[in-house]
């Protein structure tokens, strides 16, 4: 099999595995949003430990400290990341996956917007219509609801930060996902260890929740893998073409088994977003390219 190939099928992979997350959170409804995060973040640093030594690579020390930069905004986006995170599974863990789903389709736009801001990227005419309706699609949700929809556009937009961070971490992906939750497990544990001493904790009710809480962390990081190996064997542009598999199947899980109210107003506020996709991806496409470079 061709690399490309295997890296594409890989990305498919990977966006598939976030996709379903929500099946996954269907057995943690209400779980305290905080608990989760500390057992997430400290039992996803022997995780990707075991993840590394399964790939037969280890943590090169001297090279990581020396790289004090790349130390502090690997800090920066594991604090950006906590963020993005706790959206994600506060809209999971409380009958929201369509915010989740819409947190999604509108990170792109985010990206877009700080690409330009802090990166001196150029929009492309897609992307500025892209931008315009993604922007008309929120608008006109909080002028038909009256309110902001908080949990998607906290997603969208620190997801989008998170990925800005990463560009001035010179660490590969894994390394950075380990270093990472390795700054923030030491606060985590004593979070937790607080929590049971005062008899605060949620998930010492049974080692049934014990396990689900803790299995948090494996199945949000075994799709981030899947991405880092899919990187490394394919285009950043394919890659952008295949993330809308993931709010994709957000989607459809939050109408179709989850039973989420889909209204007239969520149905042209998220039309107008994908409307705005569908251009950024066309115009990404190479066939696209070839056509407008003939001209």
């Amino acid at each position: 099999m061709k690399t490309q190939t295997k890296g594409n099928l890989l990305a498919a992979f990977s966006f598939l595995l976030w996709g379903i997350l929500p099946l996954y959170y269907q057995y943690l409804p209400g779980a305290d949003i905080y608990e989760l995060l500390a057992y997430r973040l400290l039992f996803s640093v022997p995780v990707m430990l075991i993840i590394l030594a399964l790939l037969g690579r280890k943590l090169n020390w001297q090279a990581v400290l020396a790289d004090k930069r790349s130390m502090i905004m690997a800090l920066l986006a594991s604090c950006i990341m906590c963020v993005s995170w706790c959206a994600f599974t506060i809209a999971l863990t409380h009958g929201q996956v369509l915010a989740a789903s819409l947190g999604f389709f509108i990170n792109p736009l985010f990206a877009i917007a700080l690409g330009v801001l802090f990166l001196k990227d150029i929009l492309t005419h897609g992307q500025a219509i892209a931008v315009l309706l993604g922007l008309s699609g929120i608008v006109y949700q909080v002028v038909s609801y009256g309110e902001l929809p908080v949990l998607a556009l906290l997603m969208g937009s620190f997801f989008a930060l998170y990925g800005l961070a990463k560009k001035f971490i010179r660490f590969d992906a894994l390394t950075s996902v380990t270093i990472e939750a390795m700054w923030l497990a030491p606060l985590a544990l004593a979070y937790l260890i607080y929590l049971f001493a005062t008899g605060q904790s949620q998930s010492g009710s049974s080692w049934q929740n014990i396990a689900l809480y803790i299995g948090a962390a494996p199945v949000t990081l075994a799709p981030l893998v899947f991405f880092a190996m899919a990187i490394m064997r394919t285009t950043l542009t394919n890659i952008g073409l295949m993330q809308y598999i993931e709010p994709s199947v957000q989607f459809l899980l939050a109408v179709l088994l989850f039973g989420e109210a889909f209204d007239e107003i969520k149905l042209v506020s998220f039309s107008l977003i994908w409307a705005g996709l569908l251009i950024c991806t066309l115009e990404a496409l190479p066939w696209y390219k070839r056509r407008k470079a003939m001209h």
